[in-house]
C-alpha cells in the first residue's frame, strides 16, 4: 500500500523485482505486476516506459544504493577495521532483507538495454572497490588482485541468502554471514 513515505514508483518495483524473483523476467506481465499493485497493467505506463525501463531502474536503483551506501559508511568510518565491518553489516543486512533483489540481478541483467547494464556494472565496480580501499588499508602488503579477488569471493558468500538463509533465524544468519565474511577478509594475506 502507497503511504506518503513509499511512492508509488517503490511499490511497483519491489512487486516487479519479487515476481520477477519467482516467475522470471519473460514469465510476469505488465497486467502481473499491475495486479500485484493494485491497478491495471497499462496504469503502469504512466510510471514506467515497459517492463524493461521499471527492470532497468530496480537494477540501477540497487546498484546506486549500495555504492552510496558503501561510500558513506567508509567516510563515517574511524579506522579501516570500522569501515570494514561497517561495510559487512550493511552488505547483510541488505542481502538478507532484499534477496529477491539478487535473484533478479543474477537471472535478468541481460534483459536490460546495454546503455544501462554498462552503468549497473560501472556502479558495481566502484562499490567493490569501496571494499578493495578498505582492505588495502588492512593488508597494505597484499595485491590489489587478491583483494579484488577476496572481495568478490565475501560477496559470493553473502550473495548465497536466497538459496542459504531461509532456515536460520535472521539475526543468527546475519551473525554467521559477518563473522565467515570477517573472517575471510581479515585472513586474505
Amino acid at each position: 500500500m502507497s503511504t506518503p513515505t513509499r511512492s508509488r514508483r517503490v511499490e511497483i518495483i519491489e512487486a516487479a523485482a519479487r515476481l520477477f524473483a519467482a516467475r522470471g523476467y519473460h514469465g510476469v506481465s505488465i497486467e502481473d505486476i499491475g495486479g500485484a499493485v493494485g491497478v491495471s497493467g497499462p496504469a503502469l505506463y504512466r510510471h514506467f516506459s515497459g517492463k524493461e525501463a521499471l527492470l532497468a531502474e530496480m537494477l540501477l536503483g540497487i546498484s546506486s544504493r549500495l555504492y552510496d551506501g558503501a561510500a558513506a559508511l567508509v567516510t563515517a568510518a574511524a579506522t579501516p577495521r570500522e569501515a570494514l565491518e561497517a561495510l559487512l553489516d550493511g552488505h547483510v543486512a541488505f542481502a538478507l532483507a532484499e534477496p529477491y533483489l539478487i535473484t533478479v540481478h543474477d537471472r535478468e541483467l541481460g534483459n536490460v538495454a546495454e546503455p544501462q547494464r554498462r552503468q549497473i556494472r560501472r556502479l558495481q565496480r566502484l562499490y567493490a572497490e569501496e571494499w578493495v580501499t578498505v582492505l588495502t588499508e588492512l593488508h597494505p602488503s597484499c595485491p590489489p588482485p587478491r583483494l579484488r579477488a577476496a572481495t568478490h569471493a565475501v560477496f559470493g558468500l553473502l550473495n548465497s541468502t536466497p538459496h542459504s538463509a531461509g532456515e536460520l533465524a535472521q539475526e543468527d544468519a546475519a551473525a554467521m554471514l559477518r563473522r565467515m565474511a570477517l573472517g575471510a577478509l581479515v585472513n586474505v594475506s
